[in-house]
């Protein structure tokens, strides 16, 4: 722990250190790694205590779509506030949180028809399966409340969705308070052998999946996946082959497909759903981060008619057995209409199908540097890897790259080896140049 200062006034960062227990952090690097007090942000900027400007360039993690203070979700936000800040969802409702719903499942092509909500991705997982297990209960098969998930998958850290996270780490430190899952392979298109596309490898990954439904499907309630990229799982990009050839393989099954779009939803992969690169809709989609521009804590889990109906019953029981506090807020809500009228009326799809070709552009020099390896790209979403054999010190890299790239004016997290940004949906082709210019320079620093 950080020594606070004898002086009268501790700065903000001696005050966080003293008090804040930050959040996927081991608190001890701060002693090396020092905070960084962060005073005001606009457009894909942030700016330090001392002034100096940063640029985002994984959206305040994966959140911030359309830059920071921005001034349509600002205003709509002061106006809903004038209104009601706050209403409890059970028993009332209010024109945004109807609103929204309205929205998503036209968005959807009222595939998913019904949404519920919550505050937090990981609380949208929890929502979807509990909805799962809860909607066999009711239709008499007890016995399917077993879920599958994919190697290196990352879906929160409650415990129901710790459960089908596949991170070490986190089944190291909590894996003895976790229900047993099935994991099977990841689709990731980095395994491809010579000879081998990114469409084999999610066949061959589905052939297994096939063969664990046919002895299991008795047993199995659903199963989850972050359809195209596993983004904390090293951003493992893959084939929406997989994505059909599992929707396929769930039907004849009758097993729940839930798609979690937290992170790859609200356009970041091309399309505002990730699925609708692979022409499928799930059972269950969940939604957080982007849907309200990075604002305000909202997720949600959409789901379709045929599951409403389910539970739609005289009987309370027979209703679905969940809240929170804050479900449907009026603020959060309000910001995430605000972010939807942006993707409309600014054609938001469009112009980033520019901007996903100025991010490749940026980092086209990845593409020659023969101590990098799998550059990737899925519309705003851009990583490459670090070939361990030119790493000293593999686990201290990414902290080592973040200090680097704050020297150079950006924001970045690596996660391990991999290197990836995820910028707001606004910056400018020259700032998208200097993103990558300064991503290769603080890489330089880092591997010299």
């Amino acid at each position: 722990m950080k020594v606070i200062s004898d002086l009268n006034q501790p700065t903000l960062v001696d005050r966080s250190l003293a008090a804040v227990w930050h959040p996927c952090t081991q608190m001890k690097h701060h002693e090396s790694f020092p905070l960084i007090a962060i005073t005001k942000g606009k457009g894909a900027w942030l700016y330090d205590e001392n002034g100096n400007a940063l640029l985002d360039c994984i959206s305040s993690w994966w959140t911030n779509l359309f830059g920071h203070s921005n001034d349509r979700i600002n205003q709509a936000i002061i106006e809903q506030l004038q209104k009601i800040e706050h209403v409890m969802l059970a028993g009332f409702t209010h024109q945004p949180v109807v609103e929204l719903s309205e929205k998503l499942s036209a968005l959807t092509h009222h595939h998913l028809g019904h949404v519920f909500y919550a505050s937090d991705g990981a609380s949208a997982v929890e929502i979807a399966l509990k909805m799962s297990h809860h909607f066999w209960q009711l239709k008499g098969k007890p016995q399917k409340k077993k879920f599958v998930c994919l190697e290196n998958g990352y879906h929160g850290e409650t415990l129901g969705a710790l459960a089908v996270t596949d991170v070490a780490i986190f089944r190291e430190a909590y894996g003895s308070l976790l229900q047993d899952v099935y994991t099977v392979r990841s689709p990731d298109a980095r395994q491809a052998q010579a000879g081998e596309s990114a469409e084999d490898v999610a066949k061959q990954a589905a052939k297994e999946l096939e063969q664990l439904f046919e002895k299991k499907h008795e047993h199995i309630a659903a199963i989850i996946v972050e359809p195209l990229v596993q983004c904390a799982g090293h951003m493992a990009m893959y084939s929406p082959e997989y994505l059909r050839l599992v929707r396929d393989l769930c039907d004849r099954y009758e097993i729940h497909l839930i798609a979690d779009e937290i992170a790859v939803g609200c356009g970041r992969s091309g399309r505002f759903f990730a699925c609708e690169h692979a022409g499928i809709w799930p059972d269950f989609l969940t939604l957080s981060k982007g849907i309200s521009g990075g604002y305000l804590p909202l997720s949600l889990c959409l789901t379709t008619e045929m599951i409403y109906r389910t539970f739609y019953s005289d009987q309370t029981q027979q209703g679905f057995l969940h809240s929170h506090s804050y479900t449907g807020n009026p603020l959060a809500c309000a910001a995430a209409l605000a972010c939807l009228e942006i993707f409309e009326t600014e054609q938001v799809l469009e112009k980033n199908q520019l901007r996903s070709q100025d991010l490749a552009n940026a980092f086209a020099w990845a593409k020659a540097d023969e101590r990098l390896e799998h550059w990737r790209q899925q519309g705003m979403i851009l990583a490459f890897d670090i070939q361990k054999s030119y790493l000293k010190n593999a686990s201290a890299f990414p902290r080592e790259m973040f200090a680097k790239s704050l020297e150079e004016g950006i924001l970045i997290r690596p996660i391990g080896n991999t290197i990836y940004v995820m910028p707001p949906y606004i910056l400018s082709t020259e700032e998208t140049l200097q993103m990558g210019k300064s991503v290769q320079r603080a890489l330089e620093k880092v591997l010299a």
